[in-house]
């Protein structure tokens, strides 16, 4: 309820900023969306980029994201077969919120190791 607005959430139904936030918030999800921001990538290439997300890791990341809307997979018949990945609308429309996230975790992360040391101390 931060917009002031009442939401009725449904049992059986999680609560949307949770379930948005549990899928996007992982380890890797911003790398690999922030990855893709230039536009389309094999697999190999978004690999490399990242550096050190094993194989698994990385195809259980954009399988995630492509079931989220997030990421579209295109594959080419081709020998071998090619396969390529795009940020969707959906995933363009996450890129502002997510340099803006990205920018605030950089500007407050001092103050917020400080005081995770502070409560150790206490």
């Amino acid at each position: 309820m931060l917009d002031g607005k009442k939401r009725a959430v449904t049992l059986g139904h999680p609560c949307p900023i949770r379930d948005v936030l549990d899928r996007i918030g992982d380890q890797w999800s911003l790398l690999v969306l922030g990855t893709l921001e230039p536009g389309v990538k094999r697999f190999s290439q978004i690999e490399r980029e990242i550096g050190d997300i094993s194989k698994q890791m990385l195809s259980k990341t954009l399988r995630r994201l492509e079931q989220d809307g997030f990421v579209l997979r295109e594959v080419h018949a081709e020998v071998p077969p090619r396969v390529e990945y795009r940020l969707t609308p959906l995933g363009h429309s996450f890129l502002d919120p997510m340099r803006a996230l990205i920018r605030w975790a950089d500007e407050n992360h001092a103050a917020i190791t400080a005081a995770r040391q502070e409560a150790g101390a206490a």
